[in-house]
């Protein structure tokens, strides 16, 4: 039993919801913040069905439509569906299963998340096929995580929402654009050979490894200026600021691991580093969300 749940949660890269759930989280936080932030159980735990059955969903169907891929590359030829490990009427059927759960979760959140279900879904499976035409695959793949905090804070206001929380929605949203583009940018270098020799498309193939590493310390720049932005549109203080120096030092990290290791570093830059990113957004929002601005700068 164990085994086969390790098994299922490895296929669809369970442990990469790190990635967006903090985002989600921190988005409730900040929709909720006349409650101390807290939402009330149902709705937490709606908007962490909906988030799971989101993201199993879009993996599902990105190792469907990419097994082909996935079993001429030497890095992904043992994966799931190439080594048989999981047949494709079962990929399929989870996939299915898991599209049905967002849009059930949705129903019960709200009139507005309902509605939106399908387009959500739609959204976060497109990203999939976007590298056989089109060169800024990042971008839709951001989109489709910055699905998550807007999601998050509609799970929580419905069609509450105010023009700040619109703007502050929309800030970081494209922040976690933004954010997801530099560092899959950085994923990319691993597959830059593959990638071109097979038609398969990426800023990286498009533009070569050193100037797609370029375009995207620009775009981590540019999602830490957005976060500050974000604080304070949020009027957020001491915590917050000493969280975004963090995730800035993060970022500048990640780079330098990009830029002068090899490639078996990447994996290290992309997963332990962006997990940081998000987990210190998430802790400094909770913070001051939860202490309503406790923390000054004296």
């Amino acid at each position: 039993m164990i085994s086969t749940v390790q098994k299922w949660g490895s296929f669809v890269r369970f442990s990469h919801t790190v990635f967006a759930l903090p985002f989600a989280l921190a988005a409730m936080l900040v929709a909720a913040r006349d409650n101390r932030g807290w939402p009330g159980w149902k709705t937490f735990g709606l908007i962490l069905v909906a988030m799971i059955c989101a993201r199993t969903c879009a993996m599902a169907f990105n190792r469907i439509v990419d097994r082909k891929f996935d079993a001429l590359n030497p890095r992904t030829a043992n994966r799931h569906l190439p080594s048989g490990q999981i047949s494709l009427a079962s990929a399929i059927l989870l996939c299915a299963i898991s599209a049905a759960g967002l849009i059930a979760a949705s129903y019960f959140l709200n009139p507005l998340c309902f509605y939106l279900s399908p387009v959500a879904l739609l959204l976060v499976c497109f990203y999939s096929l976007t590298k056989r035409f089109t060169d800024y695959t990042h971008v839709f793949l951001g989109l489709a995580l910055a699905l998550a905090p807007v999601g998050a804070w509609l799970a929580v206001r419905g069609n509450a929402v105010s023009i700040l929380e619109v703007l502050q929605m929309t800030i970081l949203a494209f922040a976690v654009i933004l954010w997801l583009v530099g560092f899959d940018i950085i994923y990319a270098l691993q597959d830059y050979e593959f990638d071109r020799s097979h038609g398969l498309r990426s800023l990286v193939v498009a533009w070569g490894p050193q100037n797609a590493l370029a375009a995207a310390f620009l775009a981590h720049m540019v999602m830490c200026g957005l976060l500050l932005a974000f604080g304070l549109l949020c009027h957020f203080r001491l915590a917050y600021l000493i969280g975004w120096l963090i995730i800035l030092g993060c970022l500048v990290l990640e780079h330098w691991i990009a830029r002068r290791r090899s490639l078996n570093w990447i994996n290290l830059a992309f997963f332990r580093l962006n997990a940081l990113v998000g987990t210190v957004f998430l802790v400094v929002v909770a913070a001051e969300v939860i202490f309503r601005g406790g923390f000054k700068l004296h």
